[in-house]
């Protein structure tokens, strides 16, 4: 790759890092990518709703995407573009044909974490002039996977690559609420071979890994009990505490079954309720998550954690209404991709470590794309592009190594070609 493309991947990827926004809210975020695509030039380009299906989940209220909205109009959006994401349809699909052949894709995300990012001087955006300017943060390399996406288009174009691509460019990774519609948005259906991918995972720089595993199916949900209120001096008999029935749900979610075909998980990430110590608790919520190694262990798991809040709520004669937040199943690489990404790596100068198949341990919501795809007879891979990172994944000093950038456009670009040729 030349000195010049690899300043411009550094620089987007520096230019996104500034400006990174929340699940659902990436509206300047989609507009410069759309603005990075339309100078690339692709064959078609769907943007919002032309990209995703109609069932969103994790969505925010209207005033909040509004504060976001009017944010990246303030940032220099395109109106026109900002306009026609209005309610949180973020996200786009890029298309590029080049003659007769396969249809090939390439998933990456595009969302930051509501999390404020370290102003440490040791911390190199921080240092460099490109820490985050929203209160929000790239800290988990979405910034990288955008920038990756657009690299890939440009070699792919440059390339001898016979077929169709398409890059989704996918909003709300981190709500598990993005993959599932964009799944369904149709722009999958003809796709034969989809490559996914993640930069970290703490797989250094120059490891490329094939084919993650482990991929745990994961439910998040929102459960809110309702009581009755009373005056807890004088009359407590009169309440229904919805708060003893929360506390009675969060002791029982624990004690749920493990499954004997594989791992589950269960957190009450956050509880509350109540109003003042002498009132009878009249509303409480759980709101926690699920995972299973599978999908039907995860369903498994999700089941009995509805029994849970139910029989809790007929404990202490309160309603119970369990909402899911976002949730995506459980996914495996397909060997013959993990073949095709693990010979391209093994040739590729840069890749000091080879390795054909890694654990990712958490959930992601690329699943729903590989497995769609998977279902209709066509091959998916998930691709772990290492990457020297000095804090952890969603902490205040996470940050990549941008020579990881250059590594991940090669390989997942020469990956692709190999597909268009050999049709493994």
């Amino acid at each position: 790759m030349s000195t010049d493309r690899r300043s411009r991947l550094v620089a987007l990827r520096r230019e996104l890092h500034r400006h990174p926004e929340p699940a659902w809210k990436e509206f300047w975020t989609t507009a410069r990518i759309v603005e990075e695509l339309r100078s690339v030039g692709v064959d078609e380009l769907h943007v919002g709703r032309d990209a995703l299906g109609e069932e969103r989940l994790s969505v925010p209220d209207e005033a909040e995407l509004d504060e976001w909205v009017d944010r990246a109009r303030e940032a220099g959006a395109d109106p026109d573009l900002v306009e026609a994401m209005a309610g949180g349809w973020t996200g786009c699909v890029a298309v590029i044909e080049q003659g007769e052949g396969p249809v090939v894709g390439l998933r990456v995300d595009i969302d930051g974490l509501p999390r404020e990012e370290s102003t440490d001087d040791e911390h190199h955006p921080a240092r460099e002039g490109f820490r985050s300017e929203t209160g929000a943060m790239h800290a988990c390399g979405h910034d990288a996977h955008a920038t990756i996406g657009i690299g890939v288009i440009e070699a792919i174009k440059e390339s001898d690559f016979s077929g169709t691509l398409k890059v989704f460019f996918q909003p709300a990774e981190e709500v598990i609420g993005g993959g599932k519609p964009m799944s369904e948005s149709g722009h999958l259906d003809d796709v034969a071979y989809l490559f996914a991918l993640h930069v970290g995972l703490d797989f250094p720089t120059g490891e490329v890994v094939a084919g993650i595993g482990d991929i745990l199916a994961v439910t998040q949900f929102y459960t809110t009990f309702t009581g009755y209120p009373g005056h807890a001096g004088a009359r407590p008999e009169e309440g229904r505490n919805a708060v003893q029935a929360m506390a009675t749900a969060v002791q029982n979610l624990y004690g749920i079954p493990r499954h004997s075909e594989g791992a589950s998980r269960v957190n009450a990430g956050r509880v509350g309720g109540g109003t003042a110590t002498n009132i009878i608790p009249e509303e409480a919520f759980v709101h926690g998550e699920v995972r299973g190694e599978t999908t039907e262990i995860r369903d498994f798991t999700f089941e009995r954690a509805e029994k849970v809040f139910e029989g809790a709520a007929t404990s202490h004669d309160c309603e119970v209404d369990i909402e899911i937040e976002g949730e995506a199943p459980s996914a495996e690489s397909d060997e013959a991709l993990v073949d095709v990404v693990h010979s391209v790596s093994s040739a590729h100068p840069e890749v000091t470590q080879p390795t054909r198949r890694g654990s990712l341990g958490g959930s992601e919501d690329a699943t729903f794309l590989m497995q769609y795809v998977q279902d209709n007879g066509g091959l998916a891979t998930y691709v772990g592009i290492g990457t020297d990172h000095p804090g952890g994944h969603h902490t205040a000093t996470f940050d990549v190594d941008e020579d990881s950038l250059e590594i991940g456009v090669d390989v997942l670009s020469e990956a692709i070609e190999t597909v268009c040729h050999e049709r493994p």
